[in-house]
Parts: structure tokens; C-alpha cells; sequence
């Protein structure tokens, strides 16, 4: 899979509040991997773990994506904490499933516009 295949999930990410850039990706035989970092000390950082997490590990029992988020670190006690080494990461399951597919996913279940602070306010 090439470049322009990651562009406009990368896109979409990169307005998601709290994260960071740069976002790095891959694609191994054609399952692919996005990376990336949250500010934790931005505000939203949790409310887009728990949206994330939602919408690609368990939208709902019937209607599940092939991906899977979940954090990653080397060992803290060797490195840090997670200011500096947690990261993020999207895997997918299928070859079919494309980065762009999940991007509509996302565009379509998360707040609307995704950048914009206000449409993530919880009342």
C-alpha cells in the first residue's frame, strides 16, 4: 500500500484534538499500522482514547471493524513516563479494509467538525 492510501486518515488525525504529530504508518503484507501520541495534558486527551477506542473496538456487537487501538511504551522504568514514551496505535485485521475506510468510520461517528473544541464539550 502506498503513501496517498494513509493520506486523508492521517489528515482527519492530525485535527483530532490532542494529537500529535508526527503520525508514522506502515503496512506489512496489507495489514496496516498507524502510530502517534496524545498531549495528556490536553483536556480532550481521554475523551478521544474513549471515542477512539469505541468506534474501532467496539462500535457495537453486530457491527464490529476489523481494527484494533491500543496503547504501547517500551518499559518505563528503562525510559519514562508518559509524557515522552506512550504512543497510540490503529492495526487492522483485514486486508480489505483500507485506511480511508476507517477514516469515513471516524468522520462519521466522532464530533462534527472533528477540530472544532466546542462540538467535544460533555454536558
Amino acid at each position: 500500500m502506498d503513501d496517498r492510501a494513509f493520506k486523508t486518515l492521517i489528515e482527519y488525525l492530525e485535527k483530532v484534538p490532542s494529537v500529535q504529530k508526527p503520525i508514522s504508518y506502515g503496512d506489512e503484507d496489507g495489514f496496516w499500522w498507524v502510530k502517534f501520541s496524545l498531549d495528556i495534558e490536553n483536556q480532550l486527551a481521554w475523551n478521544v482514547v474513549q471515542e477512539f477506542g469505541h468506534v474501532m473496538n467496539y462500535l457495537s456487537i453486530d457491527e464490529r471493524l476489523p481494527t484494533v487501538f491500543y496503547p504501547v511504551s517500551p518499559p518505563p522504568y528503562m525510559n519514562g513516563g508518559p509524557y515522552d514514551f506512550l504512543s497510540w496505535v490503529i492495526e487492522t485485521k483485514d486486508k480489505e479494509f483500507k485506511p480511508g475506510t476507517l477514516m469515513k468510520w471516524l468522520e462519521g461517528r466522532l464530533p462534527r467538525p472533528v477540530e472544532d473544541l466546542e462540538q467535544w464539550n460533555e454536558e
